[in-house]
């Protein structure tokens, strides 16, 4: 025996299936979005304004800019006449016009991709700290540029050739570590758990991993303090503005 529905009622079921795969598929695509979202989460990135020696930058002023592009206080940093945004950066463009606004006169650089990243995904504990506090330094590469090109094929093969310093970072609960460059200028951001002390950390990265000690003298060759910096002195740390 066979059967069949009404035209109008095997429409209506019909249309019900349709609708009932088309909100499976939109479930997956968000599920799918949601893993590729976390998987290529984007990075934050920098932006300097370098004054005058003498000059003193307001950070006031960078904090009003910040507030109308929905950038939290917490990503404004300092040092002497340096000042800088670390963070996601939603409309770069119109934040670069306006900081430029802001700021004439002055040495306005973008720090883009860093051209360095470690995070605990290189990890055996790939757990991650659900609040961070970012350290920010900086220093300047020497003039020489065949010397440039040997830190920077350094640190590309770093993970391959010199993998005890990347287990020194997991050793020293460091979250995130990433090195940007323009010119000559480095800046370098190491992401701990919100609350404790690079002090305390740091040397965590050298117990009983004498490779790491070796990496750092290596890399002392290359690096040299930015203008302002006393004699001896390489790396400065940049401080938030708001505490």
């Amino acid at each position: 025996m066979s059967f069949s529905l009404p035209f109008g009622e095997g429409r209506g079921v019909a249309l019900k299936f349709f609708n009932m795969r088309l909100t499976f598929l939109a479930f997956l695509l968000t599920v799918f979005l949601g893993i590729s979202g976390f998987a290529q989460q984007k990075l934050p990135s920098v932006i300097e304004i370098t004054g005058s020696e003498n000059a003193e930058l307001s950070p006031t002023k960078l904090l009003d800019v910040c507030k109308r592009q929905h950038i939290p206080a917490s990503s404004v940093y300092r040092w002497k006449n340096h000042l800088i945004i670390y963070s996601v950066f939603l409309d770069t463009r119109s934040l670069l016009r306006q900081v430029q606004a802001t700021f004439p006169g002055t040495e306005v650089k973008f720090y883009g991709k860093p051209f360095y990243e470690f995070n605990r995904r290189m990890c055996s504990n790939s757990s991650v700290a659900k609040a961070w506090d970012n350290v920010i330094i900086s220093a300047n590469l020497v003039k020489d540029s065949v010397m440039q090109q040997e830190y920077m094929k350094y640190h590309a093969n770093q993970f391959k050739e010199w993998p005890e310093v990347a287990q020194g970072f997991c050793n020293a609960s460091f979250q995130q570590l990433l090195v940007f460059r323009s010119g000559r200028q480095l800046m370098l951001v190491i992401s701990i758990p919100k609350g404790a002390s690079l002090d305390e950390l740091n040397p965590k990265t050298t117990e009983n991993n004498p490779r790491v000690d070796d990496w750092n003298a290596l890399m002392k060759k290359y690096q040299e303090g930015l203008p302002g910096t006393k004699s001896g002195e390489t790396w400065v740390f940049l401080n938030p503005v708001i505490k």
